[in-house]
């Protein structure tokens, strides 16, 4: 039986580029976006929430990424 690796890559990939002040921040705390800061604040992890479910579900379910292993 193959197992369907798609939705989980694209999760984990997801998960690591929208981690709030990774590779960016939106909003930030004066901007409305910076770049690197590696800080975070509610606001930011909320918007950041839901870009990742967004994206995801575009991702998985309207395009459907599909990975099959034997």
């Amino acid at each position: 039986m193959a197992a369907d690796w798609g939705p989980v890559v694209v999760a984990v990939i997801l998960f690591i580029l929208l981690s709030p002040g990774l590779l960016f921040q939106l909003p930030a705390r004066g901007k409305v976006i910076e770049f690197g800061n590696m800080g975070t604040s509610g606001l930011s992890i909320l918007v950041h929430a839901i870009l990742f479910f967004c994206i995801l579900t575009i991702l998985v379910i309207a395009i459907g990424v599909h990975i099959h292993s034997d």
